[in-house]
């Protein structure tokens, strides 16, 4: 994919300032996230909340279903959906990962685009959930105004969250606007499988079952099946499978709990089981993940 002709340089240069670590690091605003890394990361399955991404050095490739979505420098990633996905990272110690998140706030959302009104309503298709989207002038602008605002304290308390709108509605008015703009509208079969997943994400530990998930979508079970799968790029149970796995997967990497306890946590009756279906999404045992995140702190 061929990047536009942007200038990214500057980006870097507001965001290295601000790194403390690798991972995410929170910022003086709760929307906004920076994040870093000094090396490489093979395909592995993640999820990201309902956000734009935003990467200033360094490139990700997403792997969503059938789907290779590419973005680095000259784009921006819409993600609208708590969808879990493969993700491999391209950074290294000489020239490093730098980014940022904008998390999408529902509220924020709904009055923008009641505000933007009928002129910029969804055309015609289906919304797709996750995209690359190439990083217009006028996105550019606004990523620099809050990068800029995070420099100063007094700023960003005054004039933060007026930042994040303007990066919010230079997304609404690209290439996803419909897709955002699907998650308030509440109408058509993209809507009704958001609201289940909004459900699903919210409450992942439950025991589901699909005929109840079509019924809170209005549909029969083979329509909502069908559907869901379009949105979700895998079945209903497939995609609680994987979210469980991927909750479980954060809960042991914050050694918030043990095994058992993040087995538990997601929904699991079984930890055997949770440990067989662990090591066949992500390649390696619960135990084995947590060594290995404990080895690379210490190096």
């Amino acid at each position: 994919m061929q990047a536009p002709q942007v200038q990214t340089n500057g980006l870097v240069e507001l965001i290295a300032p601000l790194i403390e670590r690798d991972g995410y690091s929170p910022t003086p605003l709760p929307a906004v996230s920076l994040m870093a890394l000094h090396r490489p990361h093979g395909r592995t399955p993640l999820i990201y909340e309902p956000s734009l991404i935003i990467v200033a050095q360094g490139r990700k490739i997403g792997y969503l279903g059938d789907r290779e979505i590419h973005y680095g420098p000259g784009h921006y990633l819409v993600q609208t959906l708590p969808l879990p996905f493969e993700c491999e990272t391209h950074a290294s110690a000489e020239t490093p990962l730098l980014g940022m998140s904008v998390r999408l706030e529902p509220a924020l959302l709904s009055e923008m685009v009641t505000a933007m009104g009928e002129a910029h309503r969804a055309g015609d298709g289906e919304p797709v959930p996750m995209a690359s989207v190439p990083m217009a002038a006028g996105m550019q602008g606004a990523v620099v105004r809050l990068l800029q605002c995070l420099h100063h304290p007094t700023e960003a308390a005054a004039m933060g969250e007026a930042r994040v709108r303007d990066v919010v509605f230079e997304a609404l008015k690209g290439e996803q606007g419909p897709a955002l703009r699907a998650l308030v509208l509440h109408q058509g079969h993209y809507s009704r499988i958001v609201r289940v997943l909004s459900r699903l994400h919210a409450n992942f530990a439950e025991t589901v079952s699909v005929e109840e998930l079509a019924r809170q979508a209005s549909m029969s079970p083979s329509t909502f099946h069908q559907h869901f799968k379009q949105v979700a790029h895998a079945s209903p149970l497939q995609y609680v499978k994987r979210l469980r796995l991927i909750k479980a997967q954060q809960l042991l990497i914050q050694e918030a709990c043990n095994v058992n306890q993040a087995a538990t946590a997601v929904g699991y009756r079984s930890v055997a089981q949770f440990s067989r279906d662990y090591k066949r999404y992500f390649g390696a045992s619960p135990q084995q993940h947590l060594r290995e995140e404990r080895a690379l702190r210490v190096s």
